[in-house]
């Protein structure tokens, strides 16, 4: 099971690119290290954000995670992270 979850992330280019699209100015970097940590803390947040739906699912007595699952647990989601 850990291998499965090793796996399983956002790839450093992918997030890489990502961020610089946000960049003002044309000649900020990013260091592979920064881009690393930022591609792990995704994978924590969307790992969060699975289970905490899966819990409210739970609550409602529901079998599957809709998306309105999802909208209960955002606000707290993005106080906690």
């Amino acid at each position: 099971m850990a291998e499965q979850s090793a796996e399983i992330g956002f790839k450093k280019d992918t997030v890489s690119k990502l961020l610089s699209c946000f960049f003002k100015e044309e000649k900020t970097k990013l260091s592979g290290d920064a881009a690393l940590l930022m591609a792990e803390m995704l994978k924590i947040f969307v790992q969060e954000a699975a289970v905490r739906s899966q819990k409210q699912a739970e609550s409602e007595d529901c079998d599957q995670v809709d998306i309105e699952h999802f909208e209960k647990i955002l606000p707290q989601l993005l106080l906690d992270f």
